[in-house]
């Protein structure tokens, strides 16, 4: 109805490391600038070109730890075996209120998480067209050195494994068809 504000919807964007994930919710940000894409907090230090705030909230552990354990935290959970990452509650819980579409570009485990807390939560699986295309844009981004190459493929054979868990699959072959596909399932085309 005219004037009605749709219900919003939680919509989970996971997937393997190297797949993309960053890449196609930015485009997907750049069609629907309406939506909110949360802004995950992390442990681990900048990359190059990573501004604090927009891209993460870099933090100590100590201060991780503190949202922990207050409750501010939607979910979180170590990833790779060496960082944290996790998604501060209030922002994404207020632009619900207000009938906002929100993402959250995160881990598998940080999914699970999502699932038991808002069983309603929309979770998208992007998945690399082949397995040696994710080693290739793994290795293209030249942000990490080979032993945490190493890790990041280990944990993504896992994480690919677990695609049956998600309500829908999107291929990541073109980030502007990957974009499109998750805004038609997001219900915003």
């Amino acid at each position: 109805m005219k004037g009605m504000t749709p219900p919003a919807r939680l919509t989970v964007v996971a997937g393997p490391t190297a797949v993309g994930k960053g890449t196609v919710v930015a485009k997907l940000r750049d069609l629907h600038p309406e939506i909110l894409v949360s802004v995950s907090a992390t442990t681990r230090s900048p990359r190059p070109g990573e501004v604090d705030g927009r891209h993460y909230f870099f933090v100590t552990d100590e201060a991780f730890d503190e949202l922990v354990a207050t409750g501010q935290m939607l979910e979180w959970a170590t990833v790779h075996g060496t960082h944290r990452y996790g998604t501060p509650r209030r922002p994404v819980e207020e632009a619900l209120t207000q009938g906002r579409a929100v993402v959250l570009e995160i881990d598998l485990d940080g999914a699970r998480q999502v699932r038991r807390a808002m069983p309603n939560a929309h979770l998208i699986f992007l998945a690399p067209p082949s397995w040696e295309e994710l080693e290739r844009r793994l290795i293209g981004r030249g942000t990490e050195d080979a032993q945490e190459r190493a890790r990041r493929l280990h944990t993504a054979r896992t994480e690919l494994a677990a695609e049956r868990e998600f309500d829908d699959i999107v291929i990541n072959d073109d980030v502007d068809k990957a974009a499109s596909a998750l805004a038609r399932l997001m219900g915003l085309e």
